[in-house]
């Protein structure tokens, strides 16, 4: 019913930047909040940072300052800028959709993509 494709990641040094990318595709009318998470080896899935259809923002304290989040409603898109990056940023970055109503009039609580690798050399 949605999909959502994230691309951008990859291999990138310390102090380096990386822009973050995820469709969402589908019998989409609107999208509540979409959001980040990431989860490296051996670790809890984590949230990042999040954007509600108002525009509204939260961050993870790690990354604050460092990451910015910011969707293109109108292509059912979310970015993740990604500055200043820390080895300990490597992870596994997940997109995910909140409320997602759809044409057929259902409400979809949550949805995920398949994920992004991004890893951070020292």
């Amino acid at each position: 019913q949605v999909q959502l494709v994230e691309s951008g990641g990859g291999l990138v040094q310390a102090g380096g930047s990386l822009r973050l990318s995820c469709a969402a595709s589908g019998r989409i009318v609107s999208i509540n909040t979409m959001r980040w998470y990431r989860q490296a080896p051996g670790k809890r899935r984590e949230l990042v940072a999040a954007v509600t259809s108002d525009g509204s923002t939260n961050y993870a304290d790690s990354v604050k300052g460092r990451f910015t989040i910011s969707r293109d409603s109108a292509k059912n898109t979310v970015y993740l800028q990604m500055n200043n990056l820390k080895p300990e940023d490597t992870a596994g970055y997940y997109c995910n959709a909140g409320q997602v109503r759809t044409t057929a009039g259902t409400l979809i609580s949550s949805s995920w993509g398949q994920g992004t690798q991004v890893t951070v050399s020292s």
